[in-house]
């Protein structure tokens, strides 16, 4: 069995402990993190742009990668640790949410957390990227709320019937 665990700022320790809990001995766990490239972008064109191209080694897009890499890697190895198994870290570049459902091709599970709003039950209870995910991915998923689920009295009206 292959489980992918997507591993996001903020909500990776509730998708670990769900992949610890319900993937079964021996099963292959890749720790997923997926790098958004737009604010690397922005520095790069605003160094191109605005503050000359005439000296790249100054480039603050450079360094904003670098940063990125360096926490996602301290991020992949904070979650290696809490699995406490063996698994492969694997960390991706791109648009996040086609990123993850690429990675999801011949997985037989994805993990992923809720991650738009966490106080009420509904379907905002999950952003742009990860309803993109839990609309593509080409496996199944499971879903997990990062901290404990809110009341189902915070559930939303059904809609008005129409006639």
């Amino acid at each position: 069995m292959a489980v992918v665990v997507w591993v996001v700022e903020g909500t990776w320790p509730a998708c670990v402990d769900a992949a610890r809990t319900h993937a079964p001995e021996g099963a292959e766990i890749v720790l997923l993190h997926v790098t958004g490239h737009e604010v690397a972008d922005a520095a790069h064109g605003a160094f191109a742009g605005l503050l000359g191209r005439g000296h790249p080694e100054r480039d603050p897009g450079t360094r904003v990668e670098d940063l990125a890499a360096a926490s996602a890697e301290s991020l992949l190895q904070a979650a290696a640790e809490r699995l406490g198994r063996p698994c492969t870290r694997t960390e991706r570049t791109g648009r996040v949410e086609r990123e993850v459902v690429a990675a999801t091709e011949g997985a037989d599970l994805l993990v992923l957390a809720r991650d738009g709003d966490r106080v009420r039950l509904g379907p905002h209870s999950l952003g742009p990227a990860s309803r993109f995910v839990v609309d593509h991915a080409a496996c199944p998923l499971l879903l997990v709320w990062p901290e404990p689920a809110p009341d189902l009295t915070t559930m939303p009206p059904p809609p008005p019937q129409h006639r």
